[in-house]
């Protein structure tokens, strides 16, 4: 899985809360100053700048330190704590910390494995268009792991992220493909039609 760590957008996170006043700068500053170092690998520094922020219930920050603990960059090792603040994250409605939750959720990495809610996760990421959450629940969809299994939908999510990037889910909709009748091709290709269309939403 891939970690989403430099997800925000620097120069726009700067030139909005430079807009919004000298405490956001403050914040702005605090944050940059953590991504640099996280990036130079002073995780140490990364953790000081971070925590508060996170602490103060910014998502941004709180993903991040989900991240560290994942790695163990600057902090021991503990996918539990990960997932606590990959889910504050996600609550919040942070694509890649739902993603993320949906994946310790499906290894039973830091709490008990449950599909049931890693499909839940990866679905409220891949409804924002995220494609490795979309790759995701295909593979939900292909194991009946969560849901029932169900090669269409597989297929179908597939598709989808692969049109948005993923070559895994590229690889997988082109293997699936060679085991399924065309009639559930067809499905699967007007349902992915659909589910575009409708931007990823009750797909």
């Amino acid at each position: 899985m891939v970690d989403h760590m430099t997800h925000t957008l620097k120069a726009i996170l700067l030139a909005v809360l430079l807009l919004l006043g000298s405490s956001q700068v403050g914040y702005a500053q605090d944050f940059e100053r953590g991504l640099e170092a996280a990036q130079r690998g002073d995780y140490a520094t990364a953790l000081k700048e971070w925590r508060p922020l996170a602490e103060q219930g910014d998502a941004d920050a709180q993903y991040n330190l989900g991240v560290m603990y994942r790695r163990g960059e600057g902090v021991i090792q503990d996918d539990r704590e990960a997932v606590k603040w990959y889910r504050l994250a996600a609550e919040q409605g942070l694509v890649e910390a739902q993603d993320n939750v949906g994946y310790m959720y499906g290894l039973g990495a830091g709490v008990i494995e449950d599909d049931k809610e890693a499909v839940k996760w990866f679905r409220l990421s891949a409804e924002q268009g995220l494609a490795s959450a979309q790759y995701y629940l295909g593979v939900m969809y292909r194991l009946g792991a969560g849901v029932i299994e169900d090669k269409v939908y597989a297929h179908m999510w597939w598709n989808i992220a692969a049109s948005n990037g993923d070559e895994m889910a590229k690889q997988n909709k082109n293997k699936i493909a060679n085991i399924m009748t065309s009639s559930q091709l067809e499905k699967a290709t007007e349902l992915a039609r659909e589910c575009v269309k409708k931007e990823y939403k009750g797909c």
